[in-house]
């Protein structure tokens, strides 16, 4: 099995068949035969896990598993109590109202790369950043749960998948993630599935 935590940059397309004037996958990744496990949106940056294990890719990417997405978001304008706390009690969106997300202030993240192209900031109106985590994966979800309380995202980066984060990997790298890592790092129904999964192979 191999399985590899990608730090997808902005403006890149979560495939890695070629598409006419399009970073794809196939610009930062140079192993063969692995898939995306989920996606995530061209105008967003982050954690994306991408492996050769059918099996795994499921686990990861269907919301029946409820595992965990951590975001780090940058919206506009100075977020309040109020907003903060609609997200933590779920949201009403046209397909639905989420489920209660871990909501809070952050401050901006330290070290954070330079995103290209910029955010364009509107002039006298301040941004501020939060930490969100949901187990659900409605289209483009967080960033019409933001705007659903009146503070637009600017600047969407997943930080984590379950327990693994994007810790120490420069935009655009990648790194292995080992078997052992992934079944202490994933919730213990998940990992007692992919190991009954491997047991009748």
């Amino acid at each position: 099995m191999t399985t590899i935590a990608l730090n997808k940059p902005f403006d890149v397309l979560c495939q890695f068949s070629p598409q006419l004037g399009k970073q794809t996958l196939a610009d930062f990744v140079d192993i063969k035969d692995v898939y995306a496990a989920g996606r995530l949106d061209r105008d967003s940056e982050g954690l994306l896990l991408l492996t050769d294990d059918g099996q795994l890719q499921h686990q990861i990417s269907h919301p029946k598993h409820k595992l965990a997405k951590t975001y780090w978001v940058q919206v506009d304008g100075d977020i309040t109590d109020d907003a903060i706390a609609q997200l933590q009690s779920g949201v009403v969106l046209k397909d639905g109202k989420t489920q209660p997300a871990q909501a809070k202030r952050m401050a901006e993240p330290k070290d954070l790369w330079e995103r290209d192209p910029p955010v364009r900031f509107r002039a006298n109106i301040p941004t501020s950043w939060l930490s969100l985590q949901i187990t659900e994966g409605k289209n483009r979800q967080v960033r019409r749960m933001t705007a659903a309380v009146g503070f637009p995202t600017l600047r969407l980066i997943r930080y984590a998948i379950g327990n693994i984060t994007l810790h120490g990997l420069s935009i655009g790298t990648y790194k292995e993630v080992e078997e052992a890592a992934l079944k202490e790092k994933f919730p213990k129904h998940v990992a007692k599935q992919q190991s009954r999964a491997r047991r009748r192979r």
